[in-house]
């Protein structure tokens, strides 16, 4: 037997050249066959290469294709040579599947790699920042200083963002990333339009081109000397509404809205911008950036040390921008985060665990101070809005992130339908425009530097209107 199989293992061997010649040529066909298949592709040639790469093409196929990486043994003179196996059809290549489970079958081995990310446009490509003539400084923010400018082809006349490089992650800010990548992906007509992004003569100096917009919402109020009509109200609310709900669609949460970061122009035409803290979520929610959100707009679960938020905390911000339009003076203008909680806590009364599930089990709610008020006020503050308005207003601050209102579910609020309707932007007055002087900082709050945290969200990088008889024009400005 011993002799028998001897002979049999031994005639399996090549008895000549020839014999291994044509063995050779069958395998070279076979692997041939198989490297043609649509489903295979070879990476490197070279008879000594360990990798080869199978790449696709990211511009045109970037959801239809996987980047695969061929890795053969290192002990094997071929590394695209397939072994033949008794039990399997050599002309076939092993799945991954099989590969996986029959580890026995000589086949190069196969694994799902992530392509690289393709270039930034602001760093490559980029025209310069000379093709722009700086007129004068419009206004300066924690995240950039914005110039007006003219386009010295054009004459155009646009707004240029240089950001701030302060806080660096690999030589370019997390915010900044953050800030342009928002703003290519979001276009929608209440956003601001980004045209490109320029450089200077360093690549430290990155600039943002927008178009130049009149007013920001912030220094126009404070100039006025009665707030919005209720019909202008409900314009601005449901552009704004309008702008969010495509960011929240889009799984992007602002995280900073408030009136000194939404402009209006002259056509009555209301623009969502500086992005600097916006940021992608899903599901699961991941830990996130604390703090975020300016302090008089900052919603009561981030002041209690939450990191786990969601769209809500951009519809308390404008739960407060809808009472600001109202009053024409901030709802909840605290100076530290305790005050902003005691001021929260007094006008809609003390949550609990029964309105607000969880509400005892955040971080900070030790630290809250312990009083009783156990009513909601904000009708004293609000008294000329429609019953139909201080409920949207309500759902909009309502303490439970859960059971606020979205911004879809507020654009079909019925306040919106009651009379007076809505203003056509076009209808709206015109005042002059303060962008062409040197601005001045207002008595809001900064935004927190919360964004520039590179331990929580750094993966995230991805890093721009019953009162129709009522209605006042006294504070108008005549052109």
């Amino acid at each position: 037997m011993e002799q028998g199989a001897a002979a049999s293992k031994w005639a399996r061997e090549p008895s000549s050249d020839e014999e291994e010649t044509q063995k050779r040529k069958k395998r070279e066909k076979r692997f041939k066959k198989s490297k043609d298949s649509p489903s295979f592709r070879e990476g490197s040639g070279t008879p000594n290469s360990t990798s080869g790469r199978l790449a696709r093409d990211v511009d045109s196929q970037r959801d239809s294709a996987l980047r695969y990486e061929a890795t053969s043994h290192p002990d094997s003179g071929d590394s695209m040579e397939m072994v033949e196996d008794d039990n399997t059809h050599s002309s076939s290549i092993p799945t991954l599947r099989e590969s996986a489970l029959e580890p026995s079958i000589q086949a190069p081995e196969y694994r799902i790699t992530v392509p690289d990310a393709p270039q930034h446009p602001v760093l490559s490509g980029c025209r310069s920042v000379e093709n722009y003539e700086k007129l004068n400084r419009i206004s300066e923010g924690t995240y950039g200083v914005v110039y007006r400018a003219k386009d010295r082809v054009t004459g155009e006349i646009v707004a240029l963002k240089k950001l701030k490089l302060d806080q660096e992650k690999n030589g370019f800010p997390i915010t900044s990333l953050r800030e342009v990548y928002t703003l290519l992906l979001a276009k929608h007509p209440h956003i601001v339009n980004v045209r490109e992004i320029v450089v200077g003569d360093k690549l430290t100096q990155i600039f943002i081109v927008m178009d130049f917009i009149e007013h920001d919402l912030k220094e126009l109020m404070s100039g006025m000397r009665a707030p919005f009509l209720q019909s202008e109200v409900k314009t601005l609310m449901l552009q704004l509404l309008s702008a969010t709900e495509l960011l929240h669609e889009n799984w992007i949460l602002h995280r900073d809205l408030k009136t000194s970061n939404l402009l209006l122009n002259n056509k009555g035409e209301i623009k969502v911008a500086d992005f600097g803290l916006a940021r992608r979520y899903g599901e699961p929610q991941g830990v996130m950036t604390q703090p975020v959100v300016t302090l008089w707009y900052r919603a009561p679960e981030l002041l209690l040390g939450s990191k786990q938020y969601t769209t809500a905390v951009d519809i308390w911000s404008i739960g407060c921008i809808f009472a600001e339009f109202v009053n024409n003076e901030p709802l909840l203008p605290g100076r530290s985060e305790a005050e902003q909680l005691e001021k929260i806590f007094k006008l809609l009364g003390m949550p609990n665990d029964k309105i607000w599930p969880g509400y005892s089990k955040l971080p900070l709610v030790s630290h809250v101070p312990n009083f009783v008020q156990p009513y909601n006020l904000l009708r004293t503050r609000l008294p000329y809005l429609t019953e139909n308005g201080l409920d949207l207003m309500s759902r909009m601050l309502t303490y439970d992130p859960v059971k606020r209102i979205t911004a879809e579910e507020a654009l079909q609020h019925p306040y919106f339908s009651e009379a007076p309707p809505p203003k056509h932007p076009s209808m709206f007055p015109t005042w002059p425009s303060k962008g062409e002087k040197t601005a001045k900082r207002n008595a809001s709050p900064s935004a927190p530097q919360g964004g520039h945290g590179h331990g929580q969200d750094d993966e995230e990088a991805g890093g721009l209107f019953n009162f129709a008889n009522q209605e006042s024009t006294g504070f108008r400005l005549k052109v």
